[in-house]
């Protein structure tokens, strides 16, 4: 029989209660407005509990900070400092952090000061850069939960392992190397497995421009507290659309690379093991420069020597340079995906993919409709894999404590189901091969249709059906998971806002099935006012830096063609 101090409740509110406790005192909110009151939390809401010093300092691109530490213009310590006091600030609007470590990051960025004052030259190409992480990072000195309060007291739900706040994971010891500071690390979905975050431990996430709608999953956490600039840039995994989906819910930046790019070793997961289709890490900022920094640096540590998954490639600048210089002599070509057989995107999703093709071909490339091979086929493949154990590892987590399963997985995980057969992951694997060929030809196919000569140079596409899904709301996967079931490297854009005297409902649309119908009725021109709206960039299957290039060029066209239109109204 389960005692007062052991039940998931007692575990789960002592754990809440320690994170909010965390927060310094002088950074604590008196009262939080409820959504009515202050449906937008970010920009001039915010910055009222901020100082001058404080809002410059947090409001700056990752890459300037960088420049600015590096030059000892700004110190690590009131560079950090500014970032836990915003982090702060954007948890207790957003309820987006899972840990706090402030005063030993203040202490970790004193330590770069002083190696600042002695060498006269920085760390490493992060020097006094504050990096928020996904809870699923090891990080000594907390826990990881990954949002299961069976997790509390734990390494990842084992007792007496050795490892409880003292393992860290390769990445994490990587950004430490590069002159990083970390310090806190943001809220996830018990089991990772939802596009939206909600736990037992810390409710629900909400997204900071609109507070009625969610910040997006697994990542949701990191994508909420960089929306609210508590963060310049961050971690998040991504198996089924993870980095995007936050990134696009959230107005960011967000890169999903192919697997094996980036280390993974040693960080909390769920299902692990399962490596049909694998789960990688990935930054998400303001800007594509961000990413960069993110990603080159990393590189240059050859993460390959550390972690046995990951491959020997280190930046390739001739892959970006062959971009760029395309970019300047000749046009590109695009495929543009608008409808995927199977869900139709909601009406701002479809004005957002026709700026983006009007920006394109204003300014001279091509864009072509993209017809690829069913994506149904794709999604089957993937979802396959998600349900190989049954359900058991996730079961077997919330097993640990007796919680209840949040209702955001409840359509895949609420039952357990029988694990499948050796032969029957094989064949999944197979059809996983032949589907990925039969793409990758098609891709080569477009040769043909394009003036260029050239296959697309990449896909555009949605990321959701939606701008960002209500709460409990987000049915259909489909558009983010079939990159994944291919690996091929994506990259989440910003392109506008929802306007409710814009984006009407279309009166006129006709679905092509009961959840085509469904998720369209879930579209509200007056409840979505205002929430972000993004598409995605997609490249072939480890085209990092070609991505990266596409999508920083992509991004400042679309918003210098916005500044244009404003100009003239």
């Amino acid at each position: 029989m389960a005692t007062e101090t052991s039940t998931w409740q007692h575990l789960a509110k002592a754990k809440l209660a320690a994170i909010n406790g965390s927060i310094p005192e002088k950074w604590q909110l008196s009262s939080i407005p409820s959504i009515a009151e202050q449906q937008d939390v970010t920009g001039p809401f915010i910055c009222k509990f901020l100082s001058t010093e404080e809002i410059e300092i947090t409001e700056t691109d990752a890459v300037d900070i960088v420049e600015k530490t590096s030059l000892g213009i700004w110190t690590a310590e009131e560079v950090t400092t500014a970032f836990c006091h915003r982090a702060s600030l954007a948890h207790q609007l957003t309820n987006c952090l899972h840990e706090t470590f402030f005063e030993a990051a203040i202490e970790d960025a004193k330590h770069l000061d002083a190696y600042y004052a002695q060498h006269k030259a920085p760390i490493g190409p992060l020097h006094g850069l504050p990096i928020s992480l996904k809870d699923q990072f090891h990080v000594k000195g907390v826990e990881t939960t990954m949002g299961y309060t069976g997790w509390i007291n734990t390494f990842e739900g084992k007792k007496g392992t050795g490892k409880e706040k003292v393992f860290e994971s390769e990445m994490v010891k990587e950004l430490r190397s590069l002159g990083a500071v970390l310090y806190c690390k943001t809220a996830v979905p018990h089991s990772l497995m939802a596009g939206e975050t909600v736990n037992n431990i810390i409710g629900y996430t909400t997204n900071p421009t609109n507070r009625n709608l969610t910040c997006g999953g697994s990542s949701g956490g990191e994508g909420a507290l960089i929306a609210l600039k508590g963060s310049p840039v961050g971690f998040g995994t991504d198996i089924g659309g993870s980095i995007r989906i936050p990134a696009a819910f959230n107005g960011l930046f967000g890169l999903r690379p192919s697997a094996g790019r980036m280390p993974y070793e040693g960080m909390a997961n769920s299902m692990d093991g399962q490596n049909s289709v694998l789960s990688v890490v990935g930054p998400l900022s303001h800007s594509v420069a961000s990413l960069r920094l993110m990603v080159k640096s990393l590189l240059s540590q050859q993460p390959w020597l550390h972690d046995p998954l990951c491959n020997e490639l280190p930046w390739r600048q001739d892959q970006e340079t062959q971009i760029l210089d395309l970019i300047s002599s000749s046009k590109l070509a695009f495929g543009i995906l608008k409808h995927d057989g199977a869900v139709t995107p909601h009406p701002p999703v479809q004005r957002a993919l026709d700026m983006v093709v009007d920006t394109l071909r204003k300014l001279g490339h091509e864009v072509i409709e993209w017809q690829p091979p069913s994506h149904k086929r794709g999604y089957d493949i993937i979802t396959s894999s998600w349900t190989y154990d049954g359900g058991t590892d996730i079961h077997n987590a919330l097993g640990l404590s007796g919680e209840p399963m949040v209702s955001q997985i409840s359509g895949m995980y609420r039952k357990r189901r029988e694990e499948a057969s050796a032969s029957k992951i094989s064949a999944n694997n197979i059809a996983k091969r032949e589907y990925q060929k039969e793409y990758m030809e098609y891709w080569n196919s477009t040769a043909r249709s394009t003036s260029t000569g050239r296959p697309v140079d990449a896909i555009i596409a949605p990321l959701a059906p939606f701008a960002a899904a209500r709460p409990d709301r987000y049915k259909y996967y489909g558009y983010s998971n079939i990159y994944n079931t291919l690996d091929y490297t994506s990259c989440a854009i910003p392109v506008t806002n929802v306007d409710k005297k814009v984006d009407m409902v279309n009166k006129s649309f006709k679905p092509v099935s009961e959840q085509d119908r469904d998720i369209q009725e879930d579209y509200d021109a007056e409840l979505y006012h205002g929430a972000h709206v993004a598409v995605q960039l997609v490249g072939r299957r480890l085209q990092e830096e070609k991505v990266l290039a596409l999508s920083e060029y992509v991004g400042g066209a679309i918003a210098e063609s916005k500044d244009t239109r404003s100009s003239h109204l």
